[in-house]
């Protein structure tokens, strides 16, 4: 029977109903690994395991390896470069050495002019092999950033595609939960969803998909003493630029692209209809997540009755649609 039920959640895994079983974090790449050797191990296993999950563990271990690459080659330039100067500063105090014992220094920029034909091939011959030295590494380095560009690429149509699919088989499933503060006002919650559903709903939501499969409930911070911020910075977000307000958090989301790199919340758009949208986020806290509203520079819990009935009805809509399983419940 084991083998009966691992198949089963192979199947199930494959068609988007379940995920599957949680993969170890990757390994940092070899210092000694090549971009074709990284780029074709990382697609063999993307198409090895169609899951939502396994195409993004290949997607971050991509991410690492290609920027340990980058690395690499910045510091085989600084490298040529420091070699370059230094057998340029050596031919020169050759020089200043030769002419010195004459009893005549030259200034230093007549140094190398005044240096006899031995040092100056010495020196000719040693800039054309760090020129051929550069070149071939600015070649290498072409080669390997168009490699992993490509491979990026690849992988970012298998999410989409999966995320298609998974959508049109199995909508997610929301369950909206009520909770009345007063008269006039109200706080919506969502039940917490699993993290394929997270995915769906953030292309069904916004039509990107997110940069990282965990994106959801990641409540890491890089300082202790502030919030996680809702942004990762990756995707053309700088490190400084990862704790936007609520307007710059709204203009990064309608951005044009393909991936988002947004963390710990879901973003929703919902139509006026006097025109225009109201920026909603469902931010996760622990079992639920709450559904907040762009208000000003930050975001609001408490919302008005009329915006609680219009973020419901937006999902209701989608429902109907047969996008969305909902359910509503009013404590």
């Amino acid at each position: 029977m084991p083998a009966v039920g691992a198949e089963l959640e192979t199947t199930l895994a494959r068609t988007g109903t379940v995920s599957a079983r949680p993969a170890p974090p990757p390994e940092p790449p070899r210092p000694d690994a090549t971009a074709e050797s990284v780029t074709r191990g990382v697609l063999a296993r993307v198409r090895d395991l169609e899951t939502l999950e396994s195409a993004y563990d290949a997607w971050l271990e991509l991410r690492l390896a290609h920027g340990a690459a980058r690395l690499r080659f910045q510091e085989e330039r600084e490298r040529l470069e420091q070699q370059g100067s230094f057998l340029v500063g050596a031919v020169r105090a050759a020089s200043q050495e030769r002419t010195g014992s004459a009893g005549a220094v030259p200034a230093p920029e007549s140094a190398l002019a005044s240096t006899d034909v031995p040092m100056r091939e010495f020196l000719r011959q040693a800039e054309e092999k760090l020129t051929r030295a550069r070149e071939a590494l600015a070649k290498d380095e072409a080669e390997s950033e168009a490699r992993y560009r490509a491979t990026f690429e690849e992988i970012r149509s298998t999410v989409q595609d999966r995320v298609r699919r998974y959508l049109s088989a199995s909508p997610p499933r929301l369950r909206l939960l009520l909770r009345k503060v007063g008269a006039t006002r109200a706080v919506l919650h969502v039940e917490r969803v699993g993290g394929d559903a997270s995915v769906l709903l953030l292309y069904l939501f916004t039509g990107r998909i997110p940069s990282r499969y965990g994106f959801l409930f990641d409540d890491s911070t890089e300082e202790v003493s502030l919030p996680p911020a809702p942004l990762y910075p990756e995707e053309g977000v700088a490190p400084g630029e990862v704790r936007p307000d609520a307007p710059a958090l709204v203009a990064r989301v309608r951005a044009p692209g393909e991936v988002l790199p947004v963390k710990g919340f879901l973003p929703v758009f919902v139509p006026r209809a006097e025109g225009g949208e109201d920026f909603f986020r469902l931010l996760q806290r622990g079992p639920v997540m709450e559904v907040e509203v762009a208000d000003g520079p930050g975001f609001r819990g408490i919302l008005t009755r009329e915006e609680s009935e219009r973020f419901a009805g937006h999902l209701l809509r989608l429902k109907l649609e047969g996008r969305l399983e909902l359910e509503v419940e009013a404590g």
